[in-house]
């Protein structure tokens, strides 16, 4: 079954979605009510369309959570993290109720923002606003480049999906223009954002400094647009959603106006529901409001579980369907099948190292940039995963591999890629590259503008992706230029 079919739930009774939604909505309350700390107001005004998402649309296997041709889901709001950990839950990832009972406490698996490696079902770390987005950028583009390499005519082994969540402050940072002009530039048309439109910083409302069209923003940017008026209408973030599907040359943006603190009786709509608990009466009052148990907390009803549960059944049929499949590729393609699976196993070939050069002093001096380039000529051909380019700088950080082609809409199958002058986006996309699996992403720029990438590079090393970076002109004797070029702090920065 192709990723483009239908892989979602019947559509549920609106009183059952109305209940699994609550339920989601009390689970981030009472999360962050017991650790007293925390982001409750994006979970209470986004759980409807995050519903609507997971339940009618995402391809996913909660019993197996790298089953390669999943759908990926960033959080790039990673403040929202206590909505992301209830859907976990409940659609029965390893992720028991004891640790969302543990939320943000040390040690536990459901740290304050998502954490990559340490949450089974979280794709990405996420928290610096913008960077979930550029990560999702990555993984779309990861898709779409194995899908080149690999998928044959009747032979559709990776066909899926990156969805993104983000919120007012992810579009506010400038990395969601650098990263959102090139997705837009590349047609990413299986890369899906929904917007949680609620109106509101922590400094209070968006008139205050957050002014512009959005919309009209990302449409210049060559994006599907659309705008979901009620956020609680599921069947209408649904059905964005299946038209956001079905917009196969541009990446979606879908706005959905959420209410940060949906249903609070004194936070809803204002900055006090952001970043911290409800407090006990508020909770309190917000439940018998919304015709909810006041105790005991952390309830979840059977009749949501059960549906939320479905999931399981899905998730083991979806990738039981696609297993056989992948088999019956093997079988028409045993070379193909078994390179896939060691580009998605992060295993290197055999000799892959055997054309490397060596340099000596005997043969004169060499730029270490010209040294660096002649090593990736060398690598390029031993390693077809490998795939990178700079931000507009190729020529003089020598990053361009011979033959491999760029990266581009009418090349899928392209290694060379124009980061543009985007080194913050650039480093965060090489990290949702290497977050998707199957490439090793690489990207060069001069040394002193890894000020303008360091907060992917800081997520990529907390992360341990391999990420490789190539950074030129990294001396202090560059004078020629003057100060704004000469790297005298940037080593030890990093």
């Amino acid at each position: 079954m192709s990723s483009s079919a239908t892989l979602s739930a019947p559509t549920a009774p609106p009183a059952l979605d109305e209940l699994c939604v609550n339920t989601l909505r009390f689970l981030a309350v009472d999360m962050v009510q017991k650790a007293n700390s925390g982001h409750p107001g994006l979970p209470m005004g986004s759980a409807s369309m995050a519903y609507a998402l997971w339940d009618r649309s995402l391809k996913f296997n909660p019993r197996d959570p790298r089953w390669p041709d999943r759908d990926r889901f960033v959080l790039s709001a990673g403040h929202g993290c206590a909505l992301q950990y209830a859907l976990l839950h409940v659609t029965g990832y390893d992720l028991p109720l004891e640790e969302l009972k543990r939320f943000r406490q040390w040690g536990s698996r459901t740290p304050g923002h998502p954490e990559y490696g340490k949450t089974p079902g979280v794709e990405a770390t996420t928290g610096p606003l913008g960077q979930g987005l550029a990560n999702g950028v990555g993984m779309a583009i990861a898709e779409v480049a194995l899908a080149a390499r690999f998928n044959r005519p009747g032979h559709r082994i990776v066909d899926h999906y990156t969805y993104v969540l983000v919120s007012d402050g992810d579009l506010e940072e400038g990395i969601s223009s650098e990263a959102g002009s090139d997705a837009g530039h590349l047609h990413l048309g299986k890369l899906v954002v929904l917007y949680a439109d609620n109106h509101i910083t922590i400094e209070g409302s968006t008139e205050l400094t957050f002014t512009e069209d959005r919309m009209a923003r990302f449409a210049a940017f060559g994006w599907h647009v659309q705008r979901v008026e009620r956020s609680n209408d599921v069947d209408a973030v649904a059905l964005a959603l299946q038209n956001a599907r079905e917009e196969s040359g541009r990446p979606s943006l879908i706005a959905v106006r959420t209410h940060i603190g949906f249903g609070s009786p004194h936070k809803q709509d204002t900055a006090a529901a952001h970043g911290e608990a409800l407090g006990v009466e508020e909770v309190r009052l917000t439940k018998e409001g919304m015709g909810w148990p006041v105790e005991p907390a952390f309830h979840i009803p059977e009749e949501a579980l059960k549906h939320f549960r479905r999931a399981v059944a899905r998730g083991n049929s979806a990738q039981t369907e696609w297993e056989s499949r992948f088999k019956a590729y093997a079988q028409q393609y045993p070379d193909l099948a078994a390179e896939f699976q060691r580009v998605i196993d992060r295993r290197l070939p055999k000799d892959w190292d055997a054309d490397l050069p060596t340099f000596r002093a005997a043969d004169g001096p060499m730029a270490t940039r010209v040294a660096s380039g002649k090593a990736i000529e060398a690598l390029g051909p031993r390693l077809p995963e490998m795939m990178g380019g700079s931000a507009d700088l190729g020529p003089s950080t020598h990053t361009h591999i011979d033959g491999a082609g760029n990266f581009e809409p009418e090349n899928w199958s392209g290694r060379n890629m124009h980061f543009g002058i985007r080194e913050n986006a650039m480093g965060a996309i090489l990290n949702g590259m290497a977050l998707h699996r199957g490439l090793i992403p690489y990207g060069g720029t001069f040394f002193v503008f890894t000020d303008y990438m360091r907060p992917p590079m800081r997520l990529a090393a907390m992360d341990a992706l391999p990420v490789i970076y190539v950074f030129t002109h990294d001396s202090i004797g560059m004078g020629e230029d003057g100060p704004t070029h000469q790297p005298v702090e940037q080593l030890l920065g990093l």
